[in-house]
């Protein structure tokens, strides 16, 4: 009677001859082991103590939702000087789909336009919003390989105007890798990726995987970056808010890990992986800023199919891969 191995399918002999070969791949599936076991022992504390459920975005009170992608609290604290009240919310996701997945995901949220430059949108079933203001065609900047914030804040403002009476999302993709400074001109993705085989490229395309798998990056110098791209964005959300009427809340998706060491596999952890539930990853800035009048808002069908939110699978991907998701 034949027996079934309990190994995963990718532990075979030609793999470890991989291994042999380039001892990166034994680091990348040590890693993926340790991250493994640290996110099922994140869930398990969280259960515990109750505190996985986050802020509802939607339920909050405001007129403008304006999303930093992967900004943690310390550092917006640290370096945003705008007028608001700032608190600390806890996020529903340690990405940017979990987060739009707990949101927005099978509602209808129909008082409500999403201008977003993040490409999880087209993870979006159905006509969740008004309408959604795609980023990710008519505003990518080729060369950058990520939408701008000053393109965020002209598309906004157009869409304040196309839908005066709609409650409005911003998601602007900063200080989300890439990184736009002149510190963060050095970690392009031809930088990084001379330096991987092609078993390693499709899992190491931004710094932050870099600094998992790859022993000549930098861990400093990738952090000043990332701090840098949120001094870039936060004079565009200033910008913003001034234009826009209404009560508006900055806030983010998620936050990003620069370093922490895991519990209780203490690896070095960096950027966000989806399902680790940690604080570093959650907990996310929420700073209320008043306007001088609240917007009547009102709930309406969805706009014709034409304005909805669509794109070629390999468009989507090309986008996915050039921000660090795949």
């Amino acid at each position: 009677m034949a027996t079934r191995s309990v190994l995963p399918e990718r532990y075979s002999l030609e793999n470890l001859q991989k291994v042999v070969r380039n001892p990166r791949l034994l680091r990348k599936e040590l890693f993926t082991l340790g991250l493994r076991i640290n996110s099922r022992a994140a869930q398990f504390r969280n259960e515990r103590r109750g505190t996985d459920d986050g802020v509802d975005v939607m339920g909050a009170d405001w007129d403008n939702l304006l999303i930093l992608d992967g900004c943690r609290h310390d550092m917006f604290a640290a370096q945003s000087d705008l007028e608001g009240t700032l608190s600390r919310k806890r996020s529903r996701g340690s990405d940017s789909w979990e987060f739009m997945e707990a949101n927005f995901a099978g509602k209808d949220l129909h008082d409500t336009v999403y201008v977003t430059a993040n490409p999880h949108v087209y993870e979006l079933e159905g006509d969740v919003f008004h309408a959604v203001v795609d980023l990710l065609d008519r505003c990518w900047d080729e060369d950058a390989r990520t939408v701008r914030p000053d393109a965020v804040v002209e598309e906004a403002i157009a869409a304040r105007d196309r839908f005066p009476d709609k409650r409005l999302i911003v998601h602007f993709m900063q200080p989300h890798f890439p990184f736009l400074g002149p510190t963060g001109e050095q970690f392009s993705h031809m930088g990084l990726e001379h330096h991987l085989d092609d078993d390693e490229r499709s899992s190491a395309p931004n710094p932050w995987f870099g600094l998992i798998h790859d022993q000549d990056i930098d861990v400093e110098t990738v952090v000043a970056a990332y701090r840098e791209n949120l001094d870039i964005v936060l004079p565009h959300v200033e910008s913003l808010l001034e234009a826009l009427d209404g009560k508006s809340v900055v806030t983010a998706d998620h936050g990003n890990l620069i370093g922490e060491r895991g519990v209780p596999v203490p690896i070095r952890l960096y950027g966000h992986p989806r399902g680790l539930h940690v604080d570093q990853l959650l907990t996310v800035p929420w700073l209320e800023v008043d306007g001088a009048t609240r917007r009547e808002v009102v709930s309406e069908p969805p706009v014709a199919a034409d304005d909805a939110t669509d794109a070629d699978d390999d468009a989507v991907e090309d986008r996915l891969s050039a921000l660090g998701y795949v």
